[in-house]
């Protein structure tokens, strides 16, 4: 049993190191957007940029609904990736203590 709740902690590790990097990449398109590096109006860019906003907006929203207003500065992906560093921490404890 211990063997099959630590191959699921390893992959729920994984998932939250890609989620990690997609909350980045969306952060960084959103800043290049604004700057008008990127085109939106290219198919490729919108397609990549409809990606990363549909994967990481249900989990920005609850966040965004709690902060205050800061401007036109948005820290809510800083404060998500905070929070799954959280997770990742206590999925290793959790596996520390399976292993011992």
């Amino acid at each position: 049993m211990d063997v099959v709740l630590t191959s699921l902690i390893k992959v729920l590790l994984i998932a939250i190191e890609l989620y990690i990097f997609l909350v980045i990449a969306s952060a960084i398109l959103s800043w290049l957007v604004a700057f008008n590096v990127v085109n939106v109006r290219n198919q490729f860019v919108y397609m990549i940029g409809d990606f990363l906003h549909r994967i990481t907006e249900p989990a920005l929203r609850p966040i965004r609904r709690f902060m205050p207003n800061l401007g036109g500065i948005d820290i809510s992906p800083v404060i998500l990736i905070l929070v799954l560093f959280f997770a990742q921490e206590l999925l290793v404890g959790l596996a520390g203590r399976l292993v011992s």
